[in-house]
C-alpha cells in the first residue's frame, strides 16, 4: 500500500524561527550556487545569481513632514533571485516534486529548502531552462502554493542559456518584520551564511543584492570582512574528524568578537561568540606582523551534516552529555572543548600579547581608581581573571567585585571548616590551613578599609565641585550639599552611620545615638517639641560610648550636636536668618526635655547637656558680621570662626565650605597617601 503526503502538513510541522526570516532567501541562493557548481562547461565562467529586493509599490500616506534621519524603508513583499545554473533538468524536477527527496544529499541537502519557501510566503513561481540530452535549450515554468501544489504553466521562453529564476512573492508579515530591511544588512546576512563558497579554492559566484535604489556585490563584502586565511586545522574528538577554518577578519564595529560558525551542508547554522572563552580572547587582537585582527572559525564535519536539523537552524546533538558519558558519546561540550584547545594553539603569540596587556589593564585600574582590590590582586589573579585590555572601568569593577565576593565567601567556609575543626583532634595540616585563612582575612579587611577610604576621596571630590559655580555662575542648592553628607528626611533608624558623611565636619560624628535630619523638631521623639522648624542636622552622643553606642542604653543625654547648612555664597539680608542664632535656638528647645529617646525611653529635664553647634556657610561680608557680634575668632587659616556662648553652654564653630573640604582632607590625608590616592 502507498503511502501518500500531504503539503500543507509538511510545511504546518516545518519549523522555521522568525529570527531565521530571511533563510527561505538563502536556501534558494545555495541551490543557485549548487546549480552553478554543477554545470559541466569548460568556459571557466564564475557563474551569477541575482538578488532583487521587491518592495510594497504602494504610495503611502502624507501625514505632515518627516522626522531628521534617513526615510523609513518600505517593506520588502518579495525576493527574484537569477542564476545561470543548469537549470530544473528533469532530474532537478523530479527531485523538488518528492518531498524529503534525496537527490542531493551528497551536498548536504534534506530537501526541506522549498517548505521553507511556502512557511514564510504565500506563492513561488519559477521559470528556468536547461539543455536536454542532445544539447537543446529546453524551458520549463510553474507555480508552487499551499493550496495548489505544483503547478505546470508550459514552457519558459525568452532564454538564450540555462539558468533559473525564482520569485518568492507575499513575504508573511510575521517574518517580514523580523527580517533586515536594508540591501546593505540582507547582503551582509546572505554573505555570512555562504561565506564556506567564498573561502573555498575557487570561490563563489558573482553574487549581487539589489532594490530599486542600491546594489551590493558580495565580492566586495570578502574585501571588507576578511583580512587573510590564517590555516586550515584538523582535530579529532572521539574518533569523529572536524576541520577548521581560522580566519583573521578585519576589525569593524560589525566584526568585534572573536567567533566559531558551526557549519553543515556549506551552509552556518549556529554563530557562538568566543569573548572570554580562552584567557585573552576577547575582542580584536594584534600580530606583530599584520596588525589588528579579529578570529573567526568556520568548523565543518561529516558528523555535523549528518545531525543537522531540517530546518537548519540547530544541530540534533547534546550540548553535554550527564554523568559518566560512553566512549562514542559526543556532546557540543566535547566538540567546544577541542576546538578551544586548538585555538589556544593557532593564536598562542597574540593571546599571550593580549594577556599581558589585560593584565597591565587590571593593575592601572586597581592602583589609579579601585585601592580596595590591592590587598587581594594577588588571590584574584590566582583565580585566573582575564579581561579585555579596552574594557571600560564600570564593567571591569563589576569583575573585580564579583571575584572579591567569592574570595570571601571561600574564606567564610574554610573558617567554619577551621573552627569546626579546632574542637577536636586536627589534622596534619591544620597550622597551615589557620595561617592561610588568617591571612586571606587580613586581605579581605583591609580591601574593606582601603575601599572606606576610597569612598571617602570620592565623596570629597563630589564635594568641591558642589562648591563651585556652574557654568552659568550659579552655585548648588543648600539640599545639594545636604544630601551628600547626610540624606534628608532622615533618621538614624532609617539610616545606617555609614550611609552619612558627617565625618567631614568631625570624625565624632560618625557615631551618634539619635540622628534626625531635615525633620521638624515636633517629629522627633528626641525633643517632645511641638515647633515645626526644621534643624538641618541633629545628633546625640552617649557619655562613654565614643565608639557604635547602643542606642537608649545610657541617660541622662549628655551632649546636643547641631549642623546648618546654607546655599555656597548665599547672602540674607535678613538677621532672622542668622544661622548662629538658629542652632542656639535649637538647642534651647531640645533641652526643655520632658521627652522620649528614639527607642521611647524617658529623658529627665536638665540643662546639663552641653552643645555643639556647627554652621557650615561661606563667609560674606553678612556672614563675618554675625561671627563678630557673636563673640567668635577668627581661624588661623581664615577660613572660619569658633567660640564658647557661656549662656547656652555651646561651643559654636562657623566653617566655610573651603575650610570644610581643606580640613577633611588634611585629616585623611595619611590614608589617602597610603593608598597613592591624590590629594
Amino acid at each position: 500500500m502507498a503511502l501518500t503526503t500531504s503539503l500543507a502538513g509538511r510545511v504546518r510541522n516545518t519549523s522555521l524561527p522568525k529570527s531565521h526570516a530571511l533563510l527561505p532567501l538563502l536556501e534558494a541562493i545555495v541551490n543557485d550556487i549548487q546549480a552553478i557548481d554543477a554545470r559541466d562547461d569548460n568556459s571557466g565562467a564564475t557563474g551569477r545569481i541575482h538578488v532583487q529586493v521587491h518592495r510594497d509599490s504602494q504610495t503611502e500616506l502624507n501625514f505632515g513632514p518627516s522626522g531628521p534621519g534617513r526615510a523609513p524603508m518600505k517593506p520588502i513583499v518579495g525576493f527574484t533571485i537569477e542564476d545561470d545554473g543548469v537549470g530544473f533538468t528533469p532530474q532537478n524536477m523530479s527531485s523538488f516534486e518528492t518531498l524529503d527527496s534525496d537527490f542531493k544529499a551528497d551536498l548536504g541537502c534534506r530537501g526541506v529548502g522549498r517548505l521553507l519557501w511556502l512557511k514564510a510566503f504565500d506563492r513561488v513561481s519559477v521559470r528556468s531552462a536547461y539543455e536536454d540530452d542532445d544539447g537543446s535549450l529546453r524551458g520549463r515554468q510553474f507555480k508552487f502554493s499551499v493550496g495548489q501544489e505544483v503547478e505546470h504553466d508550459g514552457e519558459a521562453d525568452g532564454f538564450t542559456r540555462p539558468g533559473t529564476v525564482v520569485s518568492l512573492d507575499g513575504f508573511k508579515r510575521s517574518f517580514q518584520q523580523q527580517a533586515p530591511k536594508g540591501v546593505d544588512a540582507i547582503a551582509r546576512e546572505v554573505f555570512e551564511h555562504c561565506i564556506w563558497y567564498f573561502l573555498r579554492p575557487g570561490g563563489a559566484p558573482a553574487l549581487t543584492v539589489a532594490d530599486d535604489d542600491e546594489s551590493v556585490s558580495l565580492a566586495d563584502l570578502m574585501d571588507e570582512f576578511v583580512d587573510s586565511a590564517m590555516s586550515s586545522s584538523t582535530i579529532k574528538v572521539k574518533g569523529h574528524k572536524f576541520d577548521m577554518l581560522n580566519l583573521r577578519l578585519k576589525v569593524t564595529a560589525r566584526n568585534s568578537a572573536p567567533r566559531l560558525h558551526w557549519c553543515a551542508a556549506s551552509r552556518v547554522v549556529i554563530e557562538e561568540n568566543l569573548t572570554g572563552k580562552i584567557p585573552g580572547l576577547h575582542g580584536k587582537l594584534v600580530d606583530g606582523e599584520s596588525g589588528e585582527f579579529v578570529y573567526a572559525c568556520y568548523l565543518t564535519s561529516d558528523f555535523l551534516d549528518e545531525r543537522v536539523r531540517s530546518d537548519r537552524t540547530a544541530f540534533d546533538i547534546s550540548d553535554r552529555v550527564p554523568g559518566e558519558a560512553f566512549v562514542d558519546d559526543l556532546s557540543l561540550d566535547n566538540i567546544r572543548e577541542a576546538v578551544l584547545v586548538e585555538i589556544a594553539k593557532i593564536l598562542e603569540g597574540p593571546l599571550e600579547s593580549a594577556r599581558k596587556q589585560g593584565k597591565q589593564r587590571v593593575h592601572d585600574f586597581v592602583s589609579k581608581r579601585a585601592p580596595r582590590y590591592r590587598p587581594v590582586l594577588a588571590k584574584i589573579e590566582e583565580r585566573g581573571i582575564t579581561v579585555n585590555p579596552s574594557v571600560n572601568d564600570q564593567d571591569l569593577e563589576l569583575q573585580l567585585h564579583r571575584h572579591l565576593q567569592k574570595i570571601e565567601s571561600e574564606a567564610f567556609v574554610q573558617g567554619q571548616e577551621i573552627f569546626a575543626e579546632a574542637d577536636g583532634e586536627p589534622a596534619d595540616d591544620y597550622a597551615e590551613r589557620l595561617a592561610d585563612y588568617l591571612a586571606t582575612v587580613s586581605e579581605i579587611n583591609q580591601s574593606d578599609l582601603a575601599a572606606y577610604v576610597s569612598r571617602r576621596r570620592t565623596v570629597l571630590d563630589l564635594l568641591s565641585r558642589l562648591i563651585r559655580a556652574n557654568k552659568n555662575g550659579k552655585y548648588s542648592r543648600e539640599d545639594a550639599i545636604h544630601s551628600l553628607i547626610v540624606p534628608m528626611r532622615t533618621e538614624s533608624n532609617d539610616v545606617a552611620s555609614e550611609g552619612s558623611n558627617l565625618w567631614i565636619i568631625d570624625e565624632r560624628l560618625a557615631f551618634h545615638e539619635y540622628l534626625a535630619s531635615d525633620k521638624t523638631l515636633k517629629s522627633m521623639p528626641v525633643t517632645g517639641s511641638e515647633s515645626t522648624k526644621e534643624p538641618d542636622i541633629l545628633a546625640t552622643r552617649l557619655i562613654d560610648s565614643p565608639v557604635l553606642a547602643a542606642e537608649g542604653q545610657k541617660l541622662p543625654l549628655p551632649s546636643i550636636v547641631v549642623v546648618e547648612i546654607k546655599r555656597p555664597m548665599r547672602k540674607d539680608a535678613t538677621e532672622d536668618k542668622n544661622p548662629i542664632q538658629q542652632c542656639l535656638d535649637y538647642v534651647k528647645r531640645i533641652r526643655a526635655g520632658g521627652v522620649m529617646t528614639a527607642t521611647g525611653r524617658p529623658i529627665p529635664p536638665t540643662q546639663e547637656p552641653p552643645a555643639f553647634c556647627y554652621i557650615i556657610a561661606d563667609l560674606t561680608e553678612k556672614m563675618i558680621e554675625r561671627c563678630e557680634i557673636s563673640d567668635l575668632r577668627p581661624t588661623h587659616d581664615g577660613l572660619g570662626y569658633f567660640g564658647y556662648n557661656n549662656a547656652a553652654k555651646a561651643y559654636i564653630e562657623v566653617m566655610s565650605f573651603d575650610g570644610l573640604v581643606n580640613a577633611a582632607t588634611e585629616r585623611n590625608r595619611a590614608f589617602f597617601d597610603k593608598l597613592g590616592l591624590p590629594t
